[in-house]
């Protein structure tokens, strides 16, 4: 106990000798806990029959209501079943971003290097609105360009943007061709803060190289790559809802309905909430389960983790 109050004075020491850099975070503290944790009383919306005219506090409670009546209706599994095909069909890419940065790694500092990550960054920066408007003008099978070549081989073009059966492949591939490029960045940084050094006495040794990236590159990129993977598969459930929607037609709605899109629709469309926010709350409870798995496994296994 006698050491409290000197532990206490040390602290408030460092406090006071490093004041600005506590003062550039002071910010993002007040941000992060006005929009992300204080909103978080409106999960008593799940537990409740939520009416506006009553507020949070002044509705009836209603338990699981909504979490049974989510997990008996027949959307469960739909949804479920569509949002984890879309996730770990995305999963599969993620080795895409750390093959294209071994490539850049390779490539001497010159001016086409720089043109190619250029062009490699510049669909991330492209809307999503956008995006999805460009892929129903390219892949339309009247108008489009895919209809177009087609057409030139007397044949049909496939309405790609309507199937159900290739709308998850669509939305993977096309969102590995907008994001490719940006999500390389980190992994060709990592391989920046390699040391030259072991490179030259890989050649000394004469190893080729392909032996350099298997030996040096690879296992430099391994932490960044482990922690990236964690976080991903940490929000296996959370398929993006933006895209999904603007993609979504009759014709592919059976593989296109995914839990986000549902709760858009239960919640502000129906104006459901409460049973919105329950699957909402069940979807996040199931990501930071994965998320807290992964983590021990990947200790266990690599002894990278995120804590």
């Amino acid at each position: 106990m006698k050491s409290d109050p000197i532990h206490l004075s040390r602290k408030l020491g460092q406090i006071k000798q490093n004041w600005g850099l506590y003062t550039l975070l002071f910010p993002a503290v007040v941000l992060t806990l006005l929009f992300a944790y204080k909103p978080m009383y409106g999960v008593l919306i799940a537990f409740k029959d939520y009416s506006p005219a009553l507020g949070i506090g002044g509705s009836p409670w209603a338990g699981f209501k909504y979490f049974e009546k989510f997990f008996n209706s027949y959307q469960f599994s739909a949804t479920i079943k569509n949002t984890l095909i879309i996730s770990v069909y995305s999963l599969i890419t993620f080795p895409i971003p750390i093959i294209l940065a071994l490539m850049v790694n390779q490539m001497r500092p010159n001016r086409f290097r720089r043109f190619f990550q250029t062009v490699s960054y510049m669909p991330h920066f492209i809307s999503t609105v956008v995006m999805v408007g460009l892929m129903m003008i390219l892949f339309s099978p009247s108008t489009g360009l895919l209809g177009n070549v087609y057409s030139l081989f007397g044949k049909e073009a496939p309405d790609l943007m309507g199937s159900a059966g290739l709308f998850s492949s669509v939305y993977v591939w096309s969102d590995v061709w907008q994001h490719v490029g940006w999500d390389s960045i980190i992994f060709i940084a990592a391989l920046s803060a390699v040391d030259p050094s072991l490179y030259e006495a890989a050649t000394v040794d004469g190893a080729s190289r392909m032996h350099k990236i298997r030996y040096i590159d690879i296992p430099m990129l391994m932490p960044t790559a482990i922690t990236l993977l964690i976080l991903r598969v940490g929000g296996l459930l959370g398929v993006g809802f933006e895209k999904v929607y603007l993609m979504q037609n009759d014709l592919n709605i059976t593989s296109s309905e995914i839990l986000s899109t549902y709760v858009y629709k239960i919640g502000l469309l129906s104006s459901q909430y409460s049973f919105s926010s329950a699957i909402n709350l069940f979807n996040t409870v199931i990501n930071f389960i994965l998320l807290i798995m992964v983590n021990q496994i990947s200790k266990k296994l690599s002894e990278n983790s995120l804590w």
